[in-house]
């Protein structure tokens, strides 16, 4: 079963941004991903945070989904509700262990339908940033998005063994290679290297697409 018919259309659905940016004190790398879906803003929203809905086409989530209250996605990122505007904007801490960044999300009216900015900020780790540049998180927020585009087109849940396998595919190959090219174009618009850029790119596409040996060891 093919996930996507025209995937490097569907990435190109995505428009990418990389700004510089400081936190805290900290300096930071803020990642800007646009789409526009034909659906309202009441759907779209629904989509994103409802509890039941949101395993369809993204991950099960556990918590108090309100201002001060406690998330956990499953096998993923928990933190904090800082931020909730319905329909309009939502801001979430996005805690991985010790690693703390900040994701918002606003829905605006479009005359396609509504349109999906996400931001997510965090702390630059040089080492990481120069091997993978922005696409280790860009690429998989547009797979979230691409999974939401499915969902809202269809109704359907996404498969999640299917959406598991889909990077390994050509499908998938072609999808993961033109995100990660979008947003090592938008890092080198920040000020990166070219040079540094592509291969951070070609780093991404080998992280996502490698299925492991089987049997190899951790």
């Amino acid at each position: 079963m093919d996930l996507l018919a025209d995937p490097a259309g569907v990435a190109g659905l995505v428009s990418r941004e990389i700004r510089t940016g400081e936190r805290q004190g900290m300096p930071t790398k803020i990642a800007i991903a646009r789409r526009t879906y034909p659906t309202d803003r009441d759907d779209l929203w629904d989509a994103l945070t409802d509890a039941d809905r949101l395993p369809r086409w993204f991950l099960p989530v556990t918590g108090e989904l309100r201002v001060g209250g406690k998330y956990q996605l499953e096998g993923n990122a928990g933190g904090v509700v800082e931020e909730c505007e319905p329909p309009d904007r939502f801001a979430v801490t996005w805690e991985m262990g010790p690693m703390i960044s900040w994701l918002e999300v606003r829905l605006a009216p479009a005359a396609a339908g509504t349109t999906l900015e996400l931001t997510h900020e965090a702390p630059v780790d040089p080492d990481m940033w120069k091997q993978f540049g922005p696409g280790a998180v860009g690429v998989g927020w547009d797979l979230g998005l691409m999974g939401l585009g499915l969902h809202l087109d269809t109704g359907a849940a996404v498969d999640p063994a299917i959406a598991l396998e889909f990077p390994a595919t050509p499908e998938g190959l072609l999808f993961v290679r033109t995100s990660a090219a979008a947003w090592a174009d938008a890092a080198v618009a920040d000020g990166d290297d070219p040079a540094e850029a592509q291969p951070a790119a070609e780093a991404t596409v080998a992280f996502y697409t490698t299925v492991p040996e089987e049997g190899a060891s951790s």
